[in-house]
């Protein structure tokens, strides 16, 4: 049977690198139907086909590198792309997306889905092109940087076109925050799954495509199109969308400094007073010379920068997002904003996730003030806050696992573990995931998303604006107006687990489709309703018509993933925050004084989530409600079930 649902190419692959076999076949409707794409069907997936058993770096892991209906298409935007894995750093759920053009071009070559399983004996990557794959030797570009390795590419195939996502040095190295990198400078950084693909001998994905897209009713999905995109000329979205086109996302140093929340000193604070040195105006002023967008955005955050001169030159490269000036910036106490993007450029090169990096670097710098490490465990390195120079060198150092670089490229979970003694304390993260730039003291739902997130410490699959820039009209149509004033306290934890509930439902669908946030968090235009419109005219599937359809599919995502992280143990006494940012009020800012309520919101995020309150296991009725009567079974033996 033809598979039966438009937007989608209609096949996806699986690639046995253990045999050096790849396996066309059509996509399944079941697929489509119950989990959309992207994050869902690849929750399908690896549950599926790894265990409880499953060693993340293993030839026994699966890797899922996935697109979604509305990748590729008209809609804006629809430039993203996701990946798939058990994690390395985390040992749990782990995903990351990144926009740019690869995404739509995997679809374009004829895929959906391509499921990697194996270990080759030899590098090898995986060329895609007009419905037909084959692995190709890597050799020669094993141990090569991203930019070189995607140039050797082209080259080899005599095609400039040709769009990639591969690993660096780091990912072959197996550092544990290795990322996958798309465009040249746009990452799928998060979790290591750049270390998974370098367990495999695999350099990554190249792709060129030909094949084209319909819909199922092209006038209505037009016109559906149209009506969504009528909401960004939304006054709320107006000074949004004009921030975002003149700064990318480099604003939010001056907007997330403002009020308190931006990661200072290995989040010791969230108020960094030389934040104008790393900020927007500076970068906009004096280094950005060209701006950019993914496939099909009607925005265009992404910029180009430029440095002459001076101790970091570079020639035009991608400039870094905020979580790159925070990470190795304020977190790090430096202000030298050239050095940052020099930090930025190399870690795309190499292929390391720069939140993590600078987060374990700004780990080390506070273990060095502590007096737990000195120059005898830092290879002599001075790694006084604001170093630039000591930054540099253990960027590198981490990427080839040389030196301290060794037991700093496991992340701050593991090596805290290995250091021992109060090293702990100053580890920042949840599961194993260095916390990205937000700071829950300041901001009470960021709290509750950090602890409920299935990867750790990341504000990706739940974060709410509503509060913190402040939408009463948004927050009294979704929740009531008589829930709207508390929830606009942005340091109140009353209704914040209704919210992050909400929200990482709609997450799990954004994820799935695969689109990119901007729309849906900053501010929130796009919403349920938006998946109603749109998706059963691209595709043809009825029922994604349904409001409560569409709401439960979102919930479906959302509690297969959970499953998935409770199968491999993860219990309510996993869903917590770090020491500092749990216990150690604010010391500093407009957030002085601040502490998250966890226990009150998680209390409500379970009832919300159909949860028992005591372990965070999901409750029966709820999981048969949503057709996971797969995991109920699973998880039932386990006693996983309430």
């Amino acid at each position: 049977m033809t598979f039966p649902y438009k937007g989608y190419a209609g096949h996806y692959l699986e690639v046995d690198l253990t045999k050096g076999e790849i396996h066309k076949k059509e996509m399944e409707k079941e697929w489509a139907r119950l989990y959309l794409g992207g994050s869902g069907v690849s929750s399908k997936i690896l549950w599926e086909r790894t265990t409880a058993e499953t060693d993340p770096l293993s030839p026994d892991n699966v890797v899922v590198v996935g697109t979604g209906p509305l990748t590729g298409s008209m809609f804006s935007p629809s430039g993203r792309m996701m990946f798939a894995a058990r994690g390395p750093l985390t040992g749990v759920w782990a995903e990351s997306h990144v926009g740019g053009f690869m995404g739509p071009e995997i679809k374009y070559a004829g895929f959906d889905f391509v499921i990697i399983t194996g270990r080759s004996n030899k590098p090898v990557y995986l060329f895609l092109r007009d419905g037909k794959a084959e692995l190709l030797d890597a050799s020669h570009l094993w141990g090569q940087e991203t930019d070189t390795t995607t140039k050797m590419i082209r080259e080899d195939h005599k095609d400039p076109s040709i769009e990639t996502a591969v690993i660096g040095p780091a990912g072959e190295n197996q550092v544990l925050y290795s990322g996958i990198i798309v465009d040249f400078y746009r990452a799928a950084g998060r979790a290591g799954l750049g270390a998974v693909l370098g367990s495999k001998n695999m350099k990554g994905i190249a792709a060129s495509g030909s094949l084209g897209l319909e819909a199922y009713d092209m006038e209505k999905y037009l016109e559906a199109n149209a009506q969504e995109m009528e909401k960004l000329k939304d006054p709320l979205w107006k000074d949004s969308l004009a921030s975002l086109r003149k700064y990318g996302t480099t604003d939010l140093v001056a907007i997330i400094n403002e009020i308190g929340r931006l990661p200072t000193k290995n989040h010791w604070t969230g108020f960094y007073e030389d934040a104008d040195d790393i900020g927007p105006e500076i970068i906009a002023e004096k280094y950005r010379i060209a701006q950019e967008a993914c496939h099909g955005c009607a925005v265009g955050c992404k910029y180009v920068i430029r440095v002459k001169g001076g101790k970091y030159p570079t020639e035009p490269v991608g400039g870094p997002e905020y979580e790159t000036l925070m990470a190795f910036g304020s977190n790090c106490l430096n202000n030298d904003i050239e050095s940052i993007f020099h930090m930025g450029k190399r870690c795309d090169l190499l292929g390391l996730d720069t939140i993590s990096c600078g987060k374990t670097i700004s780990f080390a710098m506070e273990l060095y003030e502590k007096g737990i490490w000195t120059k005898d465990d830092t290879d002599g390195l001075d790694l006084t806050w604001g170093n630039a120079e000591a930054q540099v060198e253990l960027v590198e150092k981490i990427a080839k696992r040389e030196g301290v670089g060794k037991i700093l490229s496991n992340g701050v979970r593991k090596a805290a573990e290995q250091i021992g003694g109060d090293a702990w304390k100053y580890a920042v993260h949840v599961k194993g995931l260095e916390a990205s730039g937000q700071d829950p003291r300041a901001h009470q739902s960021i709290g509750l998303t950090y602890a409920t997130n299935v990867r750790g410490a990341d504000h990706l699959r739940s974060i709410s604006c509503i509060e913190e820039l402040g939408y009463p009209k948004i927050a009294g149509d979704r929740f009531g107006a008589e829930k709207a004033d508390a929830i606009l306290e942005i340091m109140s934890p009353k209704h914040k687990g209704e919210v992050v509930w909400d929200m990482e439902d709609l997450y799990a669908l954004v994820d799935s489709a695969v689109i990119c946030k901007y729309a849906t968090m900053w501010p929130p235009v796009f919403y349920y309703d938006t998946f109603v419109n749109v998706i059963p005219a691209l595709t043809g599937m009825e029922e994604w018509g349904n409001p409560k359809y569409v709401r439960l599919a979102g919930q479906r995502i959302s509690h297969l993933r959970r499953a998935f992280n409770h199968r491999l143990g993860i219990t309510r006494k996993d869903e917590k925050l770090p020491p500092r940012l749990l216990s150690e009020p604010m010391p500093t800012g407009p957030a002085k004084g601040g502490l998250p309520d966890l226990d009150e919101m998680l209390d409500e995020y379970y009832e919300f989530r159909g949860c028992d309150r005591e372990t965070g296991y999901p409750i029966e009725e709820k999981l048969k409600e949503l057709q996971l009567d797969f995991v109920v079974d699973e998880l039932k033996a386990k006693g996983m079930v309430r």
